[in-house]
C-alpha cells in the first residue's frame, strides 16, 4: 500500500490482483484491523466496520476507478454502493478555530447510522471522479506485476513507488542490455 493521498486508494490496494492467486490483504478481521490501524489518523473517529462492508466498498471503488482508466462506465451496482456507502454516515460542515483565524472542518454524524470511515471513503471517490483535473492524475502502476493505482503529483510518474516498482523496471533494463552485449 503506497501511502497515497486518498484513503480510498489505499483501501484499492489492499487487493493484490497482479499477484496469482490474488492476495486480499484485508481478508481476515485481523488483517483489517491492521490495515485500520495504520489509516485511522486519516479517517473520522469510530468503529471498524465488518470486513463484508469494507471488500464490498473496495470492489465498488476499484470497479469504478478501473472503469475510468479503462475508458468505459462503470457498473451501475458500484456506484450505488458507493452513493450508499457516503449517505451511510451524514455531515456537516463547521468552523474550527484554528491558531489565530477559523478553518473549515467536517463532523460526521454516526448517530444517524452508517459508518463514517467507510463514508468518508465513500465521499474521497465522489470526489475525485467528478473532478477532471484530479482525475487526470490517476494511473495504474506502469509495472505489469502490480495491479497498485495512485495520484500522479507529475505528468512523468508511472510507478506506485519509485523505490519498489520503478527500481524493479530499471534493474531489468540494465539486466537486459548487459545480457544483449
Amino acid at each position: 500500500m503506497g501511502g497515497e493521498r486518498l484513503v480510498a486508494l489505499d483501501l484499492v490496494d489492499t487487493q493484490l490482483l497482479a499477484a496469482t492467486p490474488p492476495v486480499d490483504l484485508i481478508e481476515t478481521p485481523e488483517q483489517l484491523a491492521q490495515w485500520w490501524s495504520l489509516q485511522e489518523v486519516r479517517l473520522p473517529a469510530g468503529p471498524v466496520p465488518d470486513c463484508a462492508a469494507v471488500r464490498r466498498l473496495r470492489a465498488a471503488v476499484r470497479d469504478v476507478l478501473d472503469s475510468h482508466l479503462a475508458g468505459e462506465l462503470p457498473s451501475a451496482t458500484s456506484v450505488d454502493d458507493i452513493n450508499a456507502a457516503a449517505a451511510g454516515a451524514p455531515q456537516s460542515l463547521r468552523m474550527v478555530a484554528h491558531g489565530n483565524g477559523l478553518q473549515a472542518a467536517t463532523r460526521w454524524h454516526p448517530e444517524y447510522g452508517g459508518n463514517a470511515a467507510l463514508a468518508s471513503m465513500a465521499r474521497e471517490t465522489i470526489e475525485l471522479m467528478t473532478d477532471a483535473e484530479r482525475l487526470a492524475t490517476l494511473r495504474r502502476c506502469a509495472n505489469p506485476n502490480c495491479s497498485m493505482l495512485f495520484l500522479a503529483e507529475h505528468r512523468r510518474r508511472q510507478w506506485c513507488i519509485g523505490s519498489r516498482c520503478g527500481n524493479r523496471a530499471r534493474v531489468a533494463r540494465h539486466y537486459e542490455k548487459t545480457r544483449q552485449s
